[in-house]
């Protein structure tokens, strides 16, 4: 069953760990950027991991619907079929769950996993992220807490976030620009310590620590990266609770981060690195050279039938599904994870 078992999962993130690489996490949103992701990280023999916000189970479940949960499940569910064909594992996530959200989505999807565990199968999902970095840091943990009992309870990994992400993507909490203060963009050292203390006894959980990386693209120069803010938290948590206290970390907003910056951020422990936005414009971009290409095939011009075999969505969507695969493919490199799924080892 290539969707990792719990136990499968945790083993993903260790041997991350130990091997100094990264999983690229791409959301997904439909049928074809589920099969771009299984694509891309099959022909890298990687493993991964496919993850899904709010807003694409409600773009999921259609406009008539809207149901954000529903939708969600029904990707969920696609992912656990069509991975079976495939000779990787990923793992399925949720994405940026906001506090006020958390009764309206992720309770009901913990649920969901919680049903299929009573029914004798496996979990619907591995992880699910709750975004609290918007609430004071003691806030913050409090929920946290909370979630990571119940998940704990059903063999699921929590994503938390502490700082702020700047941008915005999908409906994240994050911050403009433009006007938070930079000090905002940098989780301290004293946060880090904070959040094992608070978290750490509970159970296993990932933590998305803030190093001035922000969500969707901006020109050179408008962001300041600083992985070494990650290398000082993880050194204070060690000095102070020993080698077994480091942290799994997760990388925000890493559309458009040169390969350099990526790297760096492996060795202090990045073991999960979230790509939306190069893999929207991946996706879009092919869609938009056949319909350029094809002008008067897709459009019924002057009166004319146009070309059924040119705007046939088929024809454009198999070239989307390819772009998303190249690009993610590329992150595989990037991350280095490429060769190195743990599939039939564990």
């Amino acid at each position: 069953m290539p969707v990792a078992t719990p136990k499968q999962y945790a083993a993903m993130i260790d041997a991350a760990q130990q091997g100094d690489y990264a999983y690229p996490a791409v959301n997904i949103t439909s049928l074809t950027t589920i099969n771009a992701a299984l694509k891309g990280f099959a022909d890298k023999g990687s493993d991964g991991i496919i993850q899904m916000s709010t807003g694409g189970g409600k773009f999921a479940s259609g406009l008539n619907v809207g149901d954000e949960v529903l939708g969600s499940i029904v990707l969920a569910e696609a992912i656990h079929r069509l991975a079976e064909r495939y000779d990787i594992l990923v793992g399925i996530h949720t994405d940026h769950c906001p506090p006020t959200a958390v009764d309206s989505f992720l309770k009901p999807l913990i649920q969901a996993t919680a049903d299929r565990r009573a029914a004798g199968q496996g979990n619907l999902f591995q992880s699910h992220m709750l975004d609290a970095s918007n609430l004071p840091l003691e806030e913050n943990m409090a929920l946290s807490k909370d979630l990571l009992k119940l998940c704990v309870e059903n063999e699921i990994i929590l994503e938390i976030e502490a700082g702020i992400v700047g941008g915005e993507e999908d409906g994240a909490a994050g911050a403009d620009m433009e006007n938070v203060p930079d000090d905002k963009l940098y989780t301290t050292p004293e946060d880090m310590v904070a959040v094992h203390e608070a978290l750490s006894g509970i159970g296993r959980f990932l933590f998305a620590a803030t190093f001035g990386n922000v969500h969707g693209h901006y020109k050179p120069g408008s962001v300041t990266l600083r992985p070494d803010i990650l290398k000082s938290g993880q050194e204070a948590v060690i000095a102070k609770y020993g080698k077994e206290a480091a942290f799994d970390l997760v990388f925000h907003g890493g559309s458009g981060t040169p390969r350099h910056e990526l790297e760096e951020t492996l060795a202090y422990g990045v073991v999960k690195m979230n790509i939306d936005t190069d893999t929207q414009y991946a996706f879009t971009r092919p869609v938009v050279g056949h319909m350029f290409e094809n002008y008067a095939g897709v459009l019924k011009i002057d009166g004319e039938v146009g070309n059924k075999k040119v705007y046939d969505p088929r024809s454009y969507l198999k070239k989307a599904e390819q772009g998303v695969a190249d690009r993610l493919g590329q992150a595989c490199d990037d991350l280095h994870s490429t060769g190195k799924s743990i599939f039939g080892k564990v």
